[in-house]
């Protein structure tokens, strides 16, 4: 198997070649890391003509190895961007796809340009736009709508993915003993945490909406719809990394993002602007929707997925009781 590595351009540049991602006359100026990745091993390709992107997943998160990841998850995103290019208006919002090479779990994009994600809104006074906020509802709801099935694609139904979601949302937030000590994120959570993870009444509740998201739904889902997916480039908002996308339950994407504009601290009316704005072709479950919310809000609190939230003990217990609210 051919493995990126950012130290060794003869090699990358004779394996782009090989693959048709490199012009016979091009060679490699330089090499970077467009940013900081959780999931995947991602580098920047710069030749005298043009710049873009190469992206390879192995069998561990990029940013935690001792986390077992699918190999092939880098070939979802592919299938994402393929799938959805058909539409315009989705395509003006995700990176081209140049090419996807299968036998080594690699697939080459659109570079968007000098751009940075969303993050910064967890530990910043800065608040999306109205603007903003509207563009990624819209594609939200484009993409929910004009890419609805009946049944599911057996290429779309990314199981491992799903179950590795499933087991970092719905699971082990709540186990009792799950070896992760929140006190090292910040004193005190610990201690916060221990209320939850011994209510019985709201692990029943999450791990029945657990099963929810593990069943087979009709709606192409993102799969992890929240600020480190999003991008502001020269062009506008983008979206990328889509690579826990799968066909279900449209109420999952929505509370995800719902869930960070409340992490985020975002302004009341701007959260209320999404639920105005979200164009569906069917009614939403409002519950189950509240439910997601809960649950991301929870999870990225107590669970190992850490957000880089600047809040004090105090706002986050406010936090979870909300969410267990919204849970129940």
């Amino acid at each position: 198997m051919f493995i990126l590595d950012a130290n060794d351009t003869a090699s990358m540049e004779s394996y782009l070649l090989e693959q048709g991602w490199l012009s016979n006359e091009e060679r490699i100026s330089q090499v970077s890391v467009p940013g900081e990745g959780n999931m995947n091993y991602v580098l920047r390709i710069v030749t005298r003509k043009r710049s873009f992107i190469v992206k390879q997943s192995r069998g561990y998160v990029e940013k935690y190895p001792h986390l077992s990841a699918p190999a092939d998850r880098v070939l979802m995103e592919g299938a994402f961007y393929q799938t959805t290019n058909v539409d315009p208006f989705i395509a003006r919002f995700t990176p081209d796809l140049i090419g996807i090479d299968q036998a080594n779990n690699i697939i080459a994009l659109e570079d968007l340009g000098m751009a940075s994600d969303f993050l910064f809104l967890y530990n910043s006074s800065i608040k999306l736009d109205t603007a903003q906020l509207t563009r990624l509802t819209d594609f939200l709801g484009s993409l929910h709508n004009n890419f609805y099935r009946q049944a599911t694609q057996e290429s779309f139904k990314n199981s491992a993915m799903k179950s590795l979601n499933h087991e970092h949302i719905f699971r082990y937030p709540f186990m009792e003993e799950n070896g992760f000590d929140l006190d090292l994120i910040q004193p005190g959570l610990q201690a916060v945490a221990t209320d939850y993870k011994n209510d019985k009444e709201l692990k029943n509740q999450i791990e029945g909406i657990g099963e929810i998201y593990l069943s087979e739904g009709s709606y192409l889902l993102h799969g992890d719809f929240y600020p480190g997916s999003w991008l502001d480039t020269a062009q506008g908002v983008k979206i990328i990394d889509p690579e826990f996308c799968f066909y279900g339950p449209r109420e999952f994407d929505l509370g995800v993002m719902m869930a960070h504009l409340y992490l985020s601290r975002q302004q009341d009316q701007h959260i209320q602007l999404v639920l105005d704005t979200y164009h569906s072709n069917a009614k939403l479950d409002i519950q189950l929707l509240h439910q997601f919310t809960g649950i991301e809000i929870l999870r990225r609190i107590i669970g190992i997925a850490q957000l880089p939230l600047s809040l004090p003990i105090s706002q986050k217990q406010e936090l979870l009781k909300f969410a267990k609210t919204l849970i129940l």
